[in-house]
């Protein structure tokens, strides 16, 4: 029964999920017929809405495409494809591949979410090298399910929002949160914690009972996992060659960089964020290509796959520039969706309804902070209102958020560009896992609530 399910959601995916630029265009389309109505704006309105929103990720998309281009650069160091290499000899079935896979995929996202996007996939490559007879396209999207618990681990964003302290807390929560709330009653809390845990579980178990038999397989094409010849019998005579390949230069200008991330994280005390992350991959890159050049050359190898990042994520800041522009009445498209759950809500059904609702945003806002500033002044009162703990309906907005990336394309960018596939090849299976995970999310929230 099982496996015709997951045959039927591949083969629906495969039928009906056109390439993700042309998703974000049907998105956009949607999204600009229903705001019409929705929320009582002229086609000309929306319209502005939507030009005014292009551009509104602009920075966002650099760390993205540095996130993407800097992870791999590293993977691509020797010293690292050897380590990942040794990794990927620890499974001996094509079965056990995937549970690791989906383990150090789900546990890296949870650490940090930059980190475990890429090295997912990068660890996936590696298998891949090494393990004749595994599904290729099931690597991949095992190594993209764990990317749902992001939003539950330590660098979920809206979390850490709600344990910031600062005018913009209060704010965005409407007054319902003045002072910050701990971590230990949202990422730390024994039900966030066990709602992880047992989305892992069934992520490791799901993934590897979802394995093709036989003719089934799908193994990787070759040719995209082909390394190019290595160089490093050339040898440097001119000044330039040899400030290109000087070994202390790169060493310079990486102890720079730990340095400052040293007093950001350890003696400020700040968090490791996106930008840490990017700084880490950078320079940890540049340590083990050893010398500038042998980086550039790889750097630029990987900057191809940046492609998809610069196209999309524009028209993915105008869908959100539709879903949170308001009327002259103040009325928003995202914040109609959240509203309509409020009004069929109770004390006992919030969180579960708040997540639902922060699921279906997320397909058309699929940014964490883009969300929280749209649904906390929506759902935090009304959580409020209905005694609901601030700290439950912040999570379930959270998990919500991280939910639907399972068959969102946007987050699955990066990641496919580094293997090489496109949306068709994977979401077939993170369909499967989108059903999975939502009935333990569901279930968690009804029983953190009683």
């Amino acid at each position: 029964m099982f496996r015709k399910m997951v045959n039927a959601s591949v083969r629906l995916v495969q039928r009906y999920l056109p390439e993700p630029f042309i998703f974000a265009l049907l998105l956009t389309f949607i999204s600009f017929a229903v705001a019409i109505p929705v929320c009582k704006q002229t086609p000309l309105e929306v319209l502005n809405n939507w030009g005014n929103g292009v551009w509104e990720l602009l920075a966002f998309s650099m760390q993205m495409a540095l996130v993407l281009v800097c992870g791999s650069t590293l993977a691509d160091a020797p010293a690292v494809k050897r380590g990942l290499e040794k990794l990927a000899s620890m499974p001996k079935r094509p079965v056990g591949a995937i549970a690791l896979v989906s383990l150090v995929s789900a546990l890296a996202c949870w650490i940090n979410w930059g980190f475990g996007l890429i090295i997912g996939v990068v660890f996936a490559k590696s298998i891949a090298r090494k393990m004749r007879g595994v599904d290729y396209r099931l690597l991949i999207a095992s190594a993209y399910s764990g990317f749902l618990v992001w939003h539950g681990g330590i660098s979920g964003s809206i979390p850490l929002a709600l344990a910031t302290p600062g005018a913009a807390l209060s704010t965005v929560t409407m007054g319902v949160v003045t002072e910050p709330i701990a971590i230990g009653n949202t990422i730390l809390s024994i039900y966030n914690l066990g709602i992880c845990l047992f989305v892992i579980i069934a992520l490791v178990v799901a993934n590897s009972l979802m394995h093709p038999k036989g003719k089934e397989v799908v193994e990787v094409d070759p040719g995209l996992l082909e390394e190019e010849e290595d160089e490093s019998s050339f040898k440097p005579s001119t000044p330039a060659e040899k400030a290109e390949n000087s070994i202390v230069i790169s060493m310079i200008i990486a102890l720079m960089g730990f340095a400052f991330l040293v007093m950001k994280l350890f003696v400020r005390g700040e968090s490791l964020d996106l930008n840490s992350v990017i700084m880490l991959f950078l320079f940890l890159g540049i340590v083990f290509h050893k010398t500038p050049i042998a980086y550039v050359k790889s750097l630029n190898k990987a900057a191809v796959g940046s492609a998809g990042i610069l196209l999309q994520f524009p028209f993915y800041a105008g869908i959100m520039g539709i879903m949170t522009g308001t009327s002259a009445e103040g009325v928003s498209l995202a914040g109609e969706i959240s509203t309509l759950f409020v009004k069929i809500s109770n004390e006992n059904t919030f969180p579960l309804l708040t997540f639902l609702s922060a699921g279906l945003v997320n397909i058309f806002i699929p940014s964490g902070g883009g969300q929280w500033a749209v649904q906390g002044p929506i759902m935090m009162p009304a959580g409020a209102a209905l005694g609901v703990s601030p700290a439950v309906t912040g999570m379930a907005i959270a998990w919500g958020d991280a939910w639907t990336n399972l068959i969102q394309p946007f987050w699955a960018i990066p990641a496919l560009a580094i293997a090489k596939l496109g949306a068709r090849d994977i979401m077939g299976y993170c369909l499967i896992n989108l059903l999975i995970s939502g009935i333990i999310i569901s279930l968690g929230f009804l029983i953190w609530t009683i």
